[in-house]
């Protein structure tokens, strides 16, 4: 439920419940996003963010199977190159760490395939959410405006209330939670280098 930006942009979070929106706040603070989701009983947040650095020569399993699949991702580095870049790029990568970081003690990272139950965080990213619903070939960036937010509307969710892309993308993360404690999310990856989740292909759910 939580789009990740840099140091200026801050983190956005939605929070759904069946085809309501209870939420839509924009914050620096990740410890006040957990209270939020605490006094909202959220279960399940999707995180724009990577959930694991890569390895050295390898990277990550899930980036490589995205890539397989022509859908495009940031690559991941391993944590100290992050560090030592200069150009402050990886500046959003560090606040998702910071906000895993803060969520863990109550919404713990999903480590396992298959989600089984209780409050969980897990990484997925708007791009590959909409390649999953709409088709590879049909999912656009320069049409990104016009898509997610008719994904959302085709989900029965009313996106008057959401103000910006960041935003629609936000909730886009909190429509996978939906697919994920439905059991109708496809994870790609492994547990070493964490799980990037999307909801399966084809499959529209509303409640």
């Amino acid at each position: 439920m939580t789009l990740i930006g840099g140091n200026r942009k801050g983190c956005h979070l939605v929070i759904l419940r069946g085809n309501d929106i209870l939420c839509s706040i924009n914050s620096r603070a990740p410890e006040g996003l957990v209270q939020k989701c605490i006094e909202f009983d959220a279960i399940a947040i999707g995180i724009d963010s990577p959930c694991r650095w890569g390895i050295e020569g390898f990277g990550r399993r899930a980036e490589r199977e995205l890539a397989q699949e022509r859908i495009f991702s940031f690559s991941t580095p391993p944590r100290d190159r992050a560090k030592s870049n200069a150009s402050g790029f990886y500046g959003w990568m560090f606040n998702g760490e910071r906000v895993y970081h803060a969520f863990a003690p109550t919404y713990p990272l999903l480590s396992d395939k298959d989600y089984a139950k209780g409050r969980v965080s897990f990484e997925t990213f708007p791009h590959a959410i909409t390649c999953a619903m709409l088709g590879r070939d049909v999912a656009s960036a320069k049409e990104k405006r016009s898509q997610r937010r008719q994904l959302l509307e085709k989900a029965r969710i009313a996106t008057n209330a959401l103000k910006s892309i960041d935003a629609v993308d936000a909730a886009l993360c909190a429509l996978t939670a939906r697919y994920l404690l439905a059991g109708r999310t496809h994870a790609y990856g492994d547990a070493e280098g964490g799980y990037i989740r999307v909801p399966r292909p084809g499959l529209i759910f509303t409640c």
